[in-house]
């Protein structure tokens, strides 16, 4: 193991960053999707509700490295087919898209779940006070709601993260692509998994303590 890590052990934490990055994107996309859909989840909007519906169940509904599959291989094929447009994916695309759907359809139903979180009575002062809906969202409900949702956030970061190994089907050089090639070369299988366990161990848990806290300090903060 020691061998490992004097000779791979820069590759791998190359690597792990590479996992955050990816991860960060994900996240970052991902939260973005989730406020689209989430806030399109709750307007008084049926054609809205239900898009927003559809979606949250249909990509919640597909395997991971199926989603990863179909977005590195067949949206390209797709285009050229249809369009007749040569167009590919790199794998930092493919990734950061795939993780960016699959999170956000999660994040959709924390914002929702954010929102319906805040007292109504909320929305209807600031109507009562002239502003409009999505004023009134922005200004008074979100804010709040946002308190409650950052530990779930950073939970759903976490996830994130641990969801970056699956995307090594697609050949993105994240740990566990790395951890492969580190296999292949050394036939040390157990001594690099165990690596990698440790090392994805210490990032989630050092998350783990972030979200904990975060979740103590608001909880004083509304006592």
């Amino acid at each position: 193991m020691i061998q490992i890590l004097q000779s791979y052990g820069s590759l791998l934490l190359i690597a792990m960053g590479q996992t955050l990055l990816l991860a960060l994107c994900g996240l970052l996309f991902g939260c973005i999707l989730g406020i689209i859909f989430g806030l399109s989840s709750v307007v008084d909007n049926k054609v809205s509700n239900i898009i927003a519906k559809v979606y949250v169940n249909l990509i919640r509904g597909v395997p991971m490295i199926v989603l990863a599959f179909f977005v590195f291989y067949g949206i390209p094929y797709g285009i050229r087919t249809i369009i007749g447009v040569k167009f590919t994916f790199t794998a930092l695309q493919a990734g950061t898209l795939c993780l960016a759907l699959n999170c956000g359809a999660y994040m959709s139903e924390i914002i929702r779940a954010g929102i319906q979180s805040i007292d109504p009575g909320q929305m209807e002062a600031a109507r009562s006070l002239g502003l409009s809906y999505w004023r009134s969202m922005f200004r008074v409900v979100l804010p709040q709601a946002v308190k409650n949702m950052i530990p779930s956030i950073v939970n759903q970061f976490i996830i994130t993260l641990k969801d970056t190994s699956i995307l090594s089907v697609i050949g993105f050089p994240e740990l566990v692509n790395k951890a492969q090639n580190v296999i292949a070369i050394t036939f040390k299988s157990f001594q690099t998994w165990a690596i990698v366990a440790v090392m994805y161990l210490i990032v989630i848990l050092l998350l783990q303590q972030v979200a904990n806290s975060l979740e103590r300090r608001l909880s004083r903060d509304r006592q």
